[in-house]
């Protein structure tokens, strides 16, 4: 019988492989500084207000007032940021972050060291603390994420182990945000990669993805990275595919569409599913 994946890319307009950035494209382009500064430097990083707010708003109903919980968090392709843990650092005691790039895990690690040329992520840490009532509690919120994240790791979404040769035990939740559109060339390596995470998860732990709809490219600072095109169908029946399943799935139209040309995203999606016990 023919699955749910292979009907869903079964349309012309769906088989065609968006030509996404090679990763040694990214090993050799990618600047985190610019990155930085064209999405989240406060006042005017393009992916601030909206999708920040559809982000940290879903993780904090996931986290804080969810039944996500366990001792180990698996963050997978962290980039140089972290704002998206803030909310996971209540409930996780150990939170093993990752990326692939070299550049980026040095950027994370200035912040975690509180290196004096680190980002500024003080703005999204405010508003995570507004969010959850304390909105004095900025540093001791920013302490208590350094001090749950435990390891730093190179991944590599495309290899059958992402962490080759290291072997990490699987954990309660794997978390990945704005991560998985730029390796995967398609919906059928989307769902290999999720697929792959079965080994990094115990029997029913928790797999949390965030990223954006209908996008194919994205800047950071004057440097164009092609994406993989997500879309609602597309994606829900990978995850079903793959093994899992859909807790929890929300979806939410872009309505500021005065930067298209930098990101040419016009939605945004949060999908929370289950590894079977």
């Amino acid at each position: 019988m023919e699955s749910l994946l292979a009907r869903s890319i079964s349309g012309v307009s769906k088989i065609m492989a968006t030509a996404i950035t090679p990763q040694q494209t990214y090993i050799d382009d990618f600047d985190p500084k610019d990155y930085f500064q064209t999405s989240f430097a406060a006042g005017e990083g393009m992916f601030l207000g909206e999708w920040t707010e559809f982000a940290l708003q879903n993780l904090h109903e996931t986290f804080i007032k969810g039944d996500v919980q366990g001792n180990t968090l698996l963050d997978f392709g962290t980039g140089s940021s972290g704002y998206h843990l803030l909310s996971a650092c209540e409930v996780f005691d150990n939170i093993i972050t990752s990326d692939f790039l070299e550049q980026n895990r040095a950027e994370f690690q200035k912040w975690l060291k509180k290196d004096p040329d680190a980002f500024d992520w003080s703005h999204i840490i405010k508003r995570v603390c507004e969010i959850e009532g304390n909105r004095d509690d900025c540093d001791k919120k920013a302490e208590k994420l350094r001090s749950k994240v435990k390891e730093v790791l190179k991944c590599d979404a495309l290899k059958r182990n992402p962490f080759d040769p290291i072997i990490v035990p699987p954990v309660d939740c794997l978390l990945s945000c704005f991560c998985l559109e730029a390796p995967c060339r398609d919906i059928k390596s989307y769902c290999n990669v999720l697929k792959n995470f079965q080994d990094l998860l115990k029997p029913g732990g928790h797999l949390l993805i965030l990223s954006t709809l209908n996008a194919t490219f994205y800047h950071a600072g004057k440097k164009r990275f092609n994406v993989m095109t997500s879309r609602k169908e597309d994606l829900e029946n990978a995850f079903k595919e793959a093994g899992y399943h859909i807790e929890k799935a929300v979806y939410a139209p872009r309505t500021d569409k005065s930067r298209m040309d930098v990101a040419d995203y016009d939605g945004k999606y949060f999908i929370c599913a289950c590894k079977p016990k």
